[in-house]
């Protein structure tokens, strides 16, 4: 279970860049996160990274198999706690500005965007958290966030911090596919 969480976590990181697709390009990206968190959450993250590093390969191939149904290829995990993950995304999915997955029960609100730097915060009911944030374009092939979440593990606040980097590696997204977004 702690490891879906962190794998859930990871996933939703990975596809939080979503409202800035405009000054991305599509194809190929590499995600790379670093999360700092405060009791269970950070303790869940920790482990999740401990067990993913400690599974049989035949296990970790079916885990890597199911994330890659769903469009993300994960690395091993960072220096210091962080996880790189590779995510496919379509010039469709830029054009329409939904490189990410909307996750049910979640609202997003995006300032507006001064020089290179946009605001950003979100809201979900299940489970319940909420967020904000600012990303810093350095270029459409790169850009870094700061992010800070709070939500409840098993009814009390948990606190985590997350800076992540994308960087763009190419159009061609190989044996990637694109994340499935769900219809409106």
């Amino acid at each position: 279970m702690k490891l879906h969480v962190g794998i859930t976590c990871l996933l939703v990181l990975a596809t939080s860049a979503s409202a800035f697709a405009q000054t991305m390009k599509p194809g190929l990206w590499e995600i790379s996160t670093q999360m700092q968190g405060s009791g269970q959450m950070g303790e869940a993250m920790a482990q999740a990274q401990k067990e993913m590093a400690n599974m049989p390969p035949e296990q970790r191939k079916m885990m890597q198999d199911m994330m890659a149904k769903q469009g993300v290829q994960m690395g091993a995990p960072g220096a210091g706690g962080g996880m790189t993950v590779k995510v496919c995304m379509t010039q469709e999915m830029v054009d329409r500005n939904e490189v990410g997955r909307q996750q049910p029960g979640c609202t997003h609100t995006y300032g507006q965007r001064s020089g290179n730097t946009m605001k950003f915060s979100y809201a979900c009911t299940q489970p319940p958290s909420s967020g904000e944030g600012q990303v810093t374009f350095t270029s459409p092939e790169a850009y870094s966030m700061k992010m800070t979440s709070t939500s409840a593990v098993r009814g009390k606040p948990e606190k985590m911090d997350m800076q992540t980097s994308g960087r763009w590696l190419g159009g061609n997204c190989g044996t990637i596919k694109p994340l499935a977004v769900p219809k409106k």
